[in-house]
C-alpha cells in the first residue's frame, strides 16, 4: 500500500482581493475572518480541502495579502544578507506590521507551497491593475507553478461571456511565464463544476512524485461532489412526486331542500367557494413542501438553513411564468411556483385562505383557474368524491421552478457567511426548459405515469432530473460532464 501523501496549495494576491472569502467558498465553512478592509488575515493559516484513507492531504493556505508590492520586491532582494533579514524579522516586525504580514504570505508560499494560487480582482482591467508587475516578479522569485484565478466576476453569466473575459487575463498574463494556468473561480457566485475544472488543472502543476497521491484526492472529492448532486435531486424529485400525487377533496355541501332548490335555479355559489377552498388548501401544502425541500437542499450543502426565504426570493425574481396570465398574476403564481410565499403566516379565513401579507391565496388559485383549468387544475373523481389535483402543465412549470432552485444553491459561494445577489439570472430558465423539452415531450403522459407509482418512489421524476440537470450544466459550462451516480 502506497504511503499517504501532502499537496499544498498557497493562495496569494493583493491585499483586500478576497482570498479569505475564496477559502471559505473551497473549504466549504466559514474560516478567517472577512470584511472590507487591508490586510484582515493576519497570519497564514492552513485549512483542510480533502483526505483520503489512504492518508492523503490536500490543504489550502490562506496567507496575508501583498501590501506595498514595489518595496516588497526591494526588500525580497536583500533576503539573503544580514541586513535584509534584520530589517524584516525586528524593525518591519514592530514599527510595519502590515509590510512584514506581506513577507510572511511570501514565505508560507515559499516553503509549504506545491502549487501557487494568485487571485486577481476580474471586474478592473488587467492593465489597470498596477499591482501586478511587481507581484509577478514576486511570484518569479518563488519559483513555483502559479495558477491565476479571476475572482469578483459579478453575476453568473452566458458562458461566452465569462469566457472571453478570461481570454482577456490570459491573453496579458502570457508575457509571464511564471504563469502556467488562468481559470474563472469566483468566491462568491460559482458552481462547483467550477471546482471540477480548477482541480483538473492545477493537478497537471503538483509535483509528479505527488501525483498519484492527489489523483486519489481527486477522486474522493469528485465522489463526496457527485453524491451531494444526486442527493439534492433526489430530494428535489421527493418534493415533485409527492406535489403530483397530492389532491383535495371538495366538501360535500350540507343538504336541505333550500340547498337544493337554490342549486337547481343555480342561485347557489357554494360549489365555486367549495372548489376554491379545497385548490387552496393544496397549493397551502405545495408551499410548506417547498419550504421543507429548500431546507434540505441548504442543509445539505452546508449552508444556512434561514436563507430559504432569500433563495426562493431570488428564484421568483428571475423566473416567468409561462401560461396565459395577467402581470399581476403571473406574479402571484410566481410566488407558489419558486417557493417564494412560503414563510408567511396562513389562515383559513371567510374569504379564502390569505397570507400574513396581505394577498389571498384564493387570488393565486384565482390566476390558475384564469389561465385555464386544464393548465393550473384538475378536477377528478376519487372514490365516487370529486377531488382536484395540479395539472400536468402546471406540474412541468413547477418542475423547472425547482430545477432553477437548485442551482440557486449549487452556485452559493460562502462569501460573507450568508446567500448574496446574483444568484438564478434570467439566462438559466431559458437553458432549463430547453433541456426539459429535449427530454420529456410529452408531458401528460409522463405525470400520469409519476401518479401511478407507488406513493414513496419518486424514481421516474428523479431519473428524468438527473437527465435534464446534467443537460443544463453542460449548456451553462460547455465542455463539462457530469458523471452519472
Amino acid at each position: 500500500m502506497s504511503e499517504g501523501v501532502k499537496v499544498q496549495f498557497a493562495l496569494v494576491s493583493h491585499t483586500n482581493n478576497g482570498k479569505t472569502t475564496l477559502a471559505r467558498t473551497l473549504v466549504g465553512m466559514d474560516v478567517g475572518e472577512v470584511r472590507d478592509a487591508a490586510h484582515v488575515t493576519t497570519f497564514s493559516e492552513a485549512h483542510v480541502l480533502q483526505t483520503t484513507e489512504q492518508g492523503d492531504s490536500l490543504l489550502l493556505w490562506d496567507t496575508p495579502g501583498f501590501g506595498d508590492s514595489v518595496r516588497l520586491l526591494k526588500r525580497l532582494a536583500m533576503s539573503g544578507n544580514p541586513i535584509g533579514w534584520f530589517l524584516r524579522e525586528v524593525f518591519d516586525r514592530y514599527r510595519d506590521r502590515p509590510f512584514w504580514l506581506s513577507q510572511q504570505a511570501l514565505r508560507a508560499a515559499r516553503d509549504e507551497a506545491d502549487v501557487v494560487l494568485y487571485l486577481v480582482n476580474s471586474s478592473e482591467h488587467p492593465r489597470d491593475a498596477g499591482y501586478l508587475p511587481p507581484e509577478m516578479r514576486i511570484l518569479e522569485w518563488l519559483g513555483k507553478p502559479v495558477v491565476v484565478l479571476l475572482n469578483q466576476l459579478g453575476p453568473p453569466r452566458p458562458s461566452a461571456e465569462e469566457q472571453a473575459e478570461q481570454a482577456l487575463w490570459k491573453q496579458h498574463l502570457d508575457q509571464y511565464t511564471i504563469v502556467r494556468e488562468v481559470l474563472a473561480l469566483d468566491a462568491f457566485a460559482r458552481c462547483w463544476v467550477h471546482e471540477h475544472v480548477f482541480y483538473e488543472a492545477v493537478g497537471k502543476l503538483v509535483p509528479e512524485p505527488k501525483r498519484a497521491g492527489y489523483g486519489r484526492l481527486r477522486a474522493a472529492w469528485e465522489a463526496n461532489n457527485l453524491a451531494r448532486y444526486h442527493d439534492s435531486l433526489r430530494i428535489t424529485a421527493e418534493q415533485l412526486a409527492a406535489g403530483a400525487r397530492d389532491s383535495e377533496a371538495i366538501p360535500e355541501e350540507g343538504g336541505g331542500l333550500l340547498q337544493s332548490a337554490l342549486k337547481a335555479v343555480r342561485l347557489g355559489k357554494s360549489d365555486a367557494r367549495r372548489q376554491e377552498a379545497a385548490m387552496a388548501r393544496l397549493v397551502e401544502r405545495l408551499e410548506e413542501r417547498i419550504a421543507q425541500s429548500t431546507t434540505r437542499l441548504l442543509t445539505l450543502h452546508r449552508l444556512d438553513p434561514g436563507q430559504a426565504a432569500r433563495i426562493n426570493a431570488r428564484v421568483r425574481d428571475n423566473f416567468k411564468v409561462r401560461a396565459p396570465l395577467d402581470k399581476t398574476q403571473a406574479g402571484l403564481l410566481g410566488a407558489v411556483v419558486s417557493g417564494a410565499a412560503t414563510g408567511l403566516s396562513a389562515d383559513l379565513m371567510a374569504g379564502g385562505l390569505t397570507l400574513g401579507g396581505g394577498a389571498l391565496l384564493g387570488a393565486i388559485v384565482g390566476a390558475l383557474t384564469m389561465a385555464g383549468a386544464a393548465w393550473g387544475f384538475n378536477t377528478t373523481t376519487d372514490r365516487n368524491r370529486p377531488t382536484v389535483q395540479f395539472a400536468p402543465p402546471f406540474l412541468r412549470t413547477l418542475m423547472v421552478g425547482s430545477i432553477l432552485r437548485y442551482l440557486a444553491v449549487a452556485h452559493f459561494g460562502r462569501g460573507r457567511g450568508n446567500f448574496v445577489e446574483g444568484e438564478a439570472p434570467p439566462f438559466w430558465q431559458a437553458a432549463v426548459e430547453e433541456a426539459l423539452q429535449a427530454h420529456c415531450p410529452d408531458v401528460e403522459r409522463f405525470w400520469a405515469e409519476v401518479r401511478t407509482q407507488d406513493e414513496q418512489d419518486a424514481g421516474r421524476l428523479y431519473g428524468l432530473l438527473v437527465k435534464v440537470v446534467d443537460d443544463v450544466l453542460e449548456r451553462l459550462y460547455p465542455g463539462v460532464h457530469i458523471s452519472a451516480a
